[in-house]
C-alpha cells in the first residue's frame, strides 16, 4: 500500500478531495464510497469547495453509504443517512437519487445486507472508497476479528466503540445502538481504490499494526495489504508510531506528478 504522510488533517482532506475530483473529470458518473465520523470532514469541506467554484462537476457523481445503525430511524439526526445528506449530499450538490445506502430498519435485516452487497455490484462496483480507522483497527464497522473475507452484514459494536460514538448521542452511551450493517471487509476489497485517512496520535498504533503488521483479523484494516490500489493518508501525529516514516515520505517526495495517489 502507499502511505502518504502530510502535515496535517486539512492537508489530507485537500489531497483526498483532488483525488476525487480527478475520478470525476475522468469518470462523471463515478461511485465514491464515503465514510461517516469526524476524520473525512476535512475531505468533504475540500471537494465541496471545489463544487462551489466549479473545478469539479458532481452531477452525475453517485455516493455509496459504508455502514448504518440497526434500529435507527432514517430520518433519526444520527442515522448515517441523515449524516450523509448534511455532510455529503447537500454540500456537494448531489441528490438522494444517486444515493446507496443499506436499510437499517428492515424487517429483514440480512435480507437488506444481502439486498446492498448485491446492489453494490449491480452498479458496478465502487470506484473510491474512503475509510477512516478505529483506534483497535476496525474498517467501517468490521470489529477486530472480523473475518478479511466477509460480506456485507449485522455487526454487533464493541463496547470500545460504543463508548467512542456517545458523543454523537449527547454522550448517552445507552442511546448508541448495539447492531450496525456494515459493508464486510471482502466487499470493501472490491472498490477499486480504497484511501484510508487517519489523524491525531490516539490512532497511530493502529495505523503501523494496519500498515507494516502482519494481515490479522485481530487488526481489520491489515487487509488493505492485499488490495492492489490501497492509499493510506496520515498526519505526522498518526505517522508517529512507523518505523518506515522516513521512506514512506521519500517515496512519495519523489513520486512523478502525474500518477496521483
Amino acid at each position: 500500500m502507499e502511505v502518504v504522510i502530510v502535515p496535517d488533517a486539512r492537508a489530507g482532506g485537500e489531497l483526498i478531495a483532488e483525488a476525487m475530483a480527478e475520478l470525476l473529470r475522468r469518470k462523471p458518473d463515478a461511485l465514491l464510497g464515503v465514510a461517516t465520523g469526524s476524520t473525512p470532514l476535512p475531505v468533504y469541506e475540500a471537494l465541496a469547495a471545489k463544487v462551489r467554484s466549479g473545478a469539479v462537476d458532481t452531477a452525475r457523481a453517485r455516493i455509496a453509504q459504508l455502514d448504518e445503525y440497526v434500529g435507527l430511524p432514517a430520518e433519526h439526526p444520527e442515522s448515517y443517512r441523515s449524516v450523509l445528506l448534511r455532510e455529503v449530499l447537500e454540500p456537494l450538490a448531489i441528490g438522494m437519487d444517486a444515493f446507496m445506502g443499506p436499510d437499517g430498519t428492515a424487517a429483514d435485516v440480512q435480507g437488506a445486507c444481502e439486498a446492498y452487497d448485491e446492489a453494490l455490484g449491480a452498479a458496478g462496483g465502487v470506484d473510491l472508497q474512503l475509510l477512516g480507522i478505529g483506534t483497535d483497527g476496525h474498517i467501517g464497522f468490521n470489529e477486530p476479528c472480523s473475518s478479511l473475507a466477509s460480506r456485507t452484514r449485522i455487526k454487533t459494536l464493541t463496547e470500545q466503540t460504543r463508548v467512542d460514538n456517545a458523543r454523537f448521542f449527547d454522550g448517552d452511551i445507552d442511546q448508541v445502538p448495539h447492531h450496525v450493517i456494515t459493508q464486510g471487509i471482502g466487499t470493501i476489497l472490491e472498490a477499486r481504490h480504497v484511501v484510508l485517512l487517519a489523524t491525531g496520535e490516539g490512532k497511530a498504533d493502529a495505523v503501523a499494526a494496519s500498515v507494516e503488521g502482519p494481515v490479522a483479523a485481530v487488526c481489520p484494516a491489515s487487509a488493505l495489504q492485499l488490495h492492489p490500489h490501497a492509499t493510506v493518508v496520515v498526519d505526522e501525529a498518526a505517522a508517529s508510531k512507523l518505523k518506515l516514516a522516513d521512506y514512506f515520505r521519500h517515496t512519495y517526495a519523489h513520486k512523478p506528478d502525474w500518477q496521483g495517489i
